[in-house]
């Protein structure tokens, strides 16, 4: 069970959901599995800085890594709001399902920091293709640490390396 016992904000977590796919939009390679890495380095790094989560969302340990837990369901809301579509399209020769935004994104729960953290996270990963941003997830203490299929705890965080540390750094 992860540390954060606060519930999971839905309207943060479409905000930030919205947020990431908006930034993205010229982006071919971020499909859903480079999403749930760009979600979970988000919520887990500013836990590591400010020792909070941005959305409070539970996070699974999956072979591809990290993966929300919540996904699926606040996106279905997101397509119902007409905030996002779905689409199916092919990178790099293989299926990919990604997100569209329909509309600019809604940030009136997100503060100035947890928007710099997000940017920090997008800059960082949103270059690597579902794979090369998997294989990087596989690195990082929580993930390394946590039984496949089980809730990643984010106290976890403080035992990162240097190489996903982020205590110190611009993000934060």
């Amino acid at each position: 069970m992860p540390s954060v016992k606060a519930k999971l904000d839905k309207e943060k977590f479409k905000q930030v959901l919205h947020y990431v796919v908006d930034s993205c939009r010229n982006k071919e390679n971020i499909g859903k599995v480079a999403l749930f890495k760009l979600l979970y380095f988000s919520d887990f790094n500013f836990y590591e800085i400010h020792e909070k989560s941005i959305t409070n969302e539970t996070y699974i340990k999956l072979p591809k890594g990290p993966a929300p837990e919540h996904f699926e369901t606040l996106v279905d809301e997101m397509v119902k709001e007409g905030k996002i579509k779905r689409i199916n399209r092919t990178f790099m020769g293989r299926k990919q399902f990604a997100l569209m935004s329909l509309q600019t994104p809604d940030l009136s729960k997100l503060s100035a920091t947890e928007i710099k953290m997000i940017d920090s996270v997008i800059c960082l990963l949103s270059n690597m293709n579902a794979t090369q941003v998997s294989e990087y997830s596989h690195g990082d203490m929580p993930w390394k640490a946590t039984e496949d299929m089980k809730n990643i705890d984010y106290e976890l965080v403080f035992y990162r390396s240097d190489l996903y540390s982020v205590r110190g750094s611009d993000a934060d």
